[in-house]
């Protein structure tokens, strides 16, 4: 696994592990809605087990299959909520899907400048990185400098699009396909799409950079 997707040498540390302001408005918000009966703690726990499924491994198969699959790639960039269903992926949220695609003069990438809205239901939890604000801010302001911190240098002949999520709309990357990859399969290629290629701060990894992790 690229080490870009364990740490991050630009941005602070996450914390001293004391509940920050949104989880101490989380955990009351929750309590309350239990104690009026809004939904119960089961309900709850099944949400948080049915989370715990949710992974990148499960975004990086979606992108291979867009990969393989001229039709299933056209549904996906038309709406993507409504692709991803047809294959029983199911959304907690009501929320719609972007699918953002990356070409040889478009890269793009995904940010949340107020808090941390992403796509869970396809990619599990969001890296502790997505969260703060210097990713945030900085996302914005200066892409480019920020993704070559990510080793993701972008031609200057290159656009860079910066989408930013909100409590409606999530993004997903669809990154370009690697060269060399003409006879791999959807199980292969798949090996090849990390989760920080589909938020857009890398690429999709080459044949000899998968093979070398």
């Amino acid at each position: 696994m690229s080490s870009h997707e364990h740490e991050h040498p630009h941005l602070p540390e996450a914390g001293d592990g004391m509940p920050g302001y949104y989880e101490i408005m989380e955990t009351a918000v929750r309590e309350l809605l239990v104690e009026e009966k809004v939904f119960g703690p089961g309900e709850i726990r099944h949400m948080l087990e049915v989370m715990d499924t949710r992974t990148p491994a499960l975004g990086s198969k979606i992108v291979a299959r867009a990969w393989v699959d001229p039709a299933f790639r056209s549904r996906l960039l038309a709406n993507g909520r409504t692709a991803l269903e047809e294959l029983g992926i199911d959304f907690f949220e009501d929320t719609q899907l972007m699918v953002l695609e990356n070409t040889d003069t478009v890269h793009n990438v995904v940010v949340c400048t107020l808090c941390s809205c992403y796509p869970r239901e396809i990619l599990g939890l969001p890296p502790d990185w997505y969260k703060l604000k210097p990713y945030r801010a900085r996302t914005v302001k200066e892409p480019r400098v920020v993704l070559a911190e990510f080793g993701t240098v972008i031609p200057d002949d290159v656009e860079i699009r910066v989408s930013d999520s909100t409590a409606m709309i999530r993004f997903l990357v669809l990154p370009q396909r690697p060269e060399g990859t003409e006879n791999f399969n959807e199980e292969q290629l798949a090996a090849l799409v990390t989760r920080d290629a589909m938020i857009g701060v890398t690429k999709a990894l080459t044949p000899v950079e998968e093979q070398s992790r």
